[in-house]
């Protein structure tokens, strides 16, 4: 029973992580039908971001919550600013081409990030200083750390302004408006480039403030850390209904625990032969995600 408790706290944490990488990916298709292949890269630069803060300010280790509050927000505005950089340099000029158009200029962008991050850090891996690691709730059989329960108590917490920005405010209704049409958006007077800017905006902070809580949980980071990840989350986002927030969340959420518990229970190598197995017999059940969102198809 010990077990049990301590793989489903850790699928809880695991869980909020991916659910904030897999509203990124789901916004972004909810906005502009693109599958942005970059967005586990925008969440590796985080993660190298975080890093980087920590180790300017000399955090070596031990509970230091301001340095650590610093890089989640450091990690958050600069992902913020290179997906805007994105899609304003490689997605926008591309609205009005064929879908195929901005697909491969997601790979690209993807690549170039990652194998840009790679020659910068000498394809090292860096580490994290273990600042999580004071401090337990819950300990013997059971170990749960303040650590661990800050970083799924802030990731709840961007969960919950992200739904308040798309459901109250006027600009998340005209992101709502312009994922159902974008031609009836703009005859609305929308400015489309500018609501996918801000789609990109909002959904690289989560990635990047992902990142880099990613890296104080796991302490090593490498370039090559989105690709897996931004996979994971990807399949989270389709689980849940892309484009469908709440249910993105749960999947986010979902998956987290199918791995703590498949690499607890099975084989950490067999993990990811679950989670996809489990995408495609979902899929093949339910097309549209287990919480059904509609995709109207755009000519």
């Amino acid at each position: 029973m010990s077990e049990f408790v301590q793989y489903l706290v850790n699928g809880l944490t695991i869980g909020a992580f991916l659910a904030l990488i897999a509203l990124g990916y789901s916004m972004i298709y909810g906005v502009v039908r693109l599958i942005n292949f970059a967005h586990g890269d925008v969440f590796m630069i985080g993660a190298f971001t975080g890093y980087g803060v920590l180790t300017t300010l000399g955090v070596t280790g031990g509970a230091a919550w301001p340095a650590v509050l610093a890089a989640v927000v450091a990690g958050a505005l600069a992902t913020g600013i290179v997906g805007t950089g994105i899609a304003r340099a490689a997605y926008v000029p591309l609205l009005s081409s064929p879908r195929l158009a901005l697909l491969i200029a997601a790979i690209g962008v993807s690549l170039a990030l990652e194998e840009g991050v790679k020659d910068l850090t000498h394809a090292r891996f860096k580490s994290y200083p273990g600042v999580l690691d004071g401090g337990r709730i819950f300990s013997g059989t059971v170990r749960v750390t303040y650590g661990q329960l800050t970083l799924v108590l802030v990731a709840l917490a961007l969960m919950a302004g992200l739904w308040l920005f798309v459901t109250r405010t006027v600009t998340g209704t005209a992101m709502r408006a312009l994922a159902m049409d974008r031609d009836a958006a703009r005859l609305q007077g929308i400015n489309v480039e500018r609501l996918v800017l801000v789609t990109f905006f909002a959904g690289s902070v989560l990635a990047g403030a992902a990142g880099v809580m990613y890296g104080l949980y796991y302490v090593q980071i490498s370039f090559g850390m989105g690709f897996l990840i931004g996979l994971r989350a990807f399949t989270a986002a389709v689980l849940g209904g892309i484009g469908n927030l709440p249910g993105t969340m749960v999947a986010g959420v979902c998956i987290g625990l199918v791995q703590s518990f498949a690499a607890g229970y099975v084989s950490s190598r067999w993990t990811d032969v679950i989670i996809f197995g489990l995408l495609i017999a979902v899929l093949a059940l339910r097309p549209t995600g287990l919480f059904g969102e509609r995709v109207v198809e755009r000519a």
